[in-house]
């Protein structure tokens, strides 16, 4: 050791080194320790974690990895030179002599497959940080969409790393140190806020073939990486003003689809207010019940209510509420019902309020269907399958065994799930009885016919085997609105989103009846103004059902059903000649047509088909100011205003979410189910977040 400490002495009375050697040689250095940190050894005992001594701790460390037999005679002098940088530090700082470069096979400096924590030394969520001294976090992991198969990392030789070495997180039990990952800002990836629009993620931990997708039952014992926000909602421009001179007539298809109201729910009670694409007001309206007059036992199977009354949000204008009531047939004339229940298995469904609400929520169905009924069950990810054959409604045990053996994974194969569910339906289908398929799903079609317009020809074409088609919603974050909007719309069916077990229960349960059991098909409304009495008007809502004047009469061009019990809402905005309200000029050279002395508004014209019928029925109903308003037209009304607001229209003017707020009040009437109650909460809350 005497020759030793005497080269050291002699080192340390040697001229300073050249600058450029010595910023090379304390690069290499780091290069080195780098290498040794992504090297195959064992981990490192917790008592040997870093602190922050910084340097000297680093040396301790290279110290006892080098204390090994195949390094013990290499290390001799280097251990000594550690023993004299030690002491005589300060008289280092101008200089370092040239150390020699270590040698390192490649499987010593090949970093480990990239990984995360499993098991105890899995990463608590919220609770990620550094141990004491180690280099800032390095980018996290990649997210990995659940429904992805993520192949394992090779663990052969790999480049040596040129990023800064990777952090252990010390939470519980030591980790081994990272592989470079994807450029990121790891704190903000990794910490940041999760919210209902975009809280879709992927629980990752580590095994020795690489990432593995994890089960959201143990979140606190995870990372959960979340993934980008892929909703995409069907919705069209909002309609614009028409000149009743221009354009007199008004066409489209009814909808009772209630699925925009729940979802604008969903994001309110979560903290957001709702993407005005999101926002379809006719399914906003048409989510409440309504008393509206019913029909007859004899005649159409619907009757028509139209009131007159003041516009909410403009003095200047008046409202025309159009009602149609759908008969309900006793329980006894109801046909019976084969159902194809066709569930979305794919890994995106792998959340609580997805795959599991999904079960619950059938699970309710079954107390209402009878004994004449049927249940199939078909399953889709990265293919379709039977999972229960026609079954008797009766056999409850063997429907809930089903459905609480089907899981989460893979891709969606939504095609060949509807598919092989109209080939089960054909199997089933009598005539005696309504054969339906029932989509449950989170939209997110990726294998298979994915483009909205195929979709739409697909479903038109299957639809002429008169097997309807309803889509239950379920979950955010990938919401394929859209997509189920176009399934719903040609298949003849109706489309809800369930986000909660009180709505599973009113739309599989409550309103059960009128969802399945169709009274009339491709009813379409068409209004022809008076050009004498109306100037202007404006249909709110109802962009996605728009048709053309002449497909009115064409019984080719499909449109929306009415089912047994069900009503249907619809409110026109109109402004009437010398009104301050006008938002067009009177044209120079054109004088409004029209009969001035005619009580007539307007004339309503109804087309709808019976089911099973190829050839349509007429019905007509002069408009006039006759009716005086009910609380449900006033509630209608607060609701047509409540969601303009959430559209950011320009046409509400100044009012106010209190001025909407205290005509749903005042209009709340009996509310036996609480529904109206609810809509004032969330009236309340969409203030709160507007900042209003």
């Amino acid at each position: 050791m005497t020759d030793e400490l005497d080269a050291l002495r002699a080192a340390l009375r040697a001229p300073p080194p050249d600058p450029d050697a010595k910023a090379a040689t304390m690069r290499l250095a780091l290069e080195n320790f780098d290498r040794l940190q992504g090297s195959t050894n064992p981990l490192r005992p917790s008592e040997d974690r870093p602190t922050k001594a910084g340097f000297l701790n680093g040396v301790r460390r290279m110290l006892k990895t080098l204390n090994t037999r195949p390094y013990l005679a290499a290390t001799t002098s280097a251990a000594a030179l550690c023993i004299g940088l030690l002491v005589g530090w300060p008289q280092l700082q101008n200089g370092l002599p040239d150390l020699p470069k270590p040698k390192l096979t490649s499987q010593e400096i090949a970093p480990p497959p990239r990984t995360a924590p499993t098991g105890g030394d899995a990463i608590a969520l919220g609770k990620v940080e550094s141990a004491p001294g180690d280099a800032p976090l390095s980018p996290p992991l990649e997210p990995v969409r659940r429904d992805e198969q993520v192949a394992a990392q090779p663990t052969g030789p790999a480049a040596p790393m040129t990023t800064a070495p990777a952090t252990s997180m010390a939470l519980g039990g030591a980790i081994p140190p990272a592989a470079p990952m994807p450029e990121a800002d790891a704190a903000r990836q990794l910490l940041s806020p999760l919210t209902e629009n975009g809280a879709r993620g992927m629980l990752i931990s580590p095994n020795a073939s690489g990432m593995a997708a994890k089960s959201t039952d143990q979140i606190a014992d995870h990372i959960l990486l979340p993934e980008p926000n892929t909703e995409v909602f069907n919705t069209a421009p909002t309609n614009p003003v028409h000149v009743t001179a221009e354009e007199p007539v008004s066409t489209f298809s009814v909808d009772v689809d209630t699925a925009s109201y729940a979802m604008v729910r969903s994001s309110l009670n979560n903290g957001q207010l709702p993407p005005p694409e999101a926002v379809r007001i006719e399914e906003m309206v048409n989510y409440f019940p309504y008393t509206y007059p019913a029909p007859t036992a004899e005649g159409a199977p619907f009757t028509n209510t139209v009131t007159v009354m003041a516009t909410p949000w403009n003095p200047n204008t008046k409202l025309v509420h159009i009602a149609l009531q759908g008969r309900l047939p006793a329980i006894a004339d109801r046909p019976a019902l084969n159902l194809v229940f066709l569930i979305d298995t794919s890994g995106s469904m792998d959340a609580p309020n997805k795959l599991p609400l999904l079960k619950q929520s059938l699970s309710l169905m079954l107390a209402k269907l009878r004994p004449q009924d049927r249940i199939a069950i078909i399953a889709y990810a990265g293919s379709a399958g039977e999972v229960l054959p026609p079954t008797a409604a009766l056999d409850r045990p063997a429907i809930l065994a089903a459905l609480d053996n089907l899981a989460a994974g893979g891709s969606t194969a939504g095609a060949e799930g509807l598919t092989l569910a109209y080939q089960v339906a054909a199997r089933m289908k009598t005539d005696d009885a309504i054969s339906r398929v029932l989509l449950a799903t989170d939209g997110d079609f990726n294998v298979g016919i994915d483009d909205p317009d195929q979709l739409k020809f697909f479903i038109a074409r299957e639809r002429d085997s008169g097997t309807y088609l309803s889509v239950l919603g379920f979950g955010r974050g990938n919401l394929d609105d859209a997509t189920m909007q176009i399934l719903a719309q040609n298949g003849n069916g109706t489309a809800s989103y369930i986000d909660t077990l009180s709505e599973a229960q009113k739309v599989l349960g409550d309103q059960l009846t009128g969802a399945l059991f169709p009274i009339a098909n491709d009813v379409k409304i068409q209004v022809e103004w008076n050009p004498a009495h109306v100037a202007e008007y404006r249909l709110i809502g109802y962009e996605t059902r728009a048709l053309r004047r002449e497909d009115f009469n064409n019984d080719r061009v499909d449109a929306g059903e009415i089912g047994a019990g069900l009503q249907v809402t619809a409110l026109y905005e109109v402004t009437q000649p010398g009104s301050p309200a006008l938002l067009n000029d009177a044209l120079r050279y054109t004088t409004p047509p029209g009969t001035a002395d005619s009580p007539e508004m307007g004339f309503l014209r109804l087309r709808y088909k019976d089911p099973g019928q190829a050839v349509s029925k007429l019905i007509e109903t002069p408009i006039t100011t006759g009716t005086d308003p009910t609380d449900d037209t006033r509630f209608a009304a607060a609701i047509a205003g409540f969601g303009q607001l959430l559209q950011n229209s320009t046409y509400t003017g100044d009012w106010s979410y209190d001025q909407a707020i205290a005509l749903a009040n005042a209009a709340k009437g009996s509310d036996d189910y609480g529904y109206r109650a609810e809509a004032v909460t969330l009236m309340r809350l969409a203030k709160s977040l507007s900042g209003q």
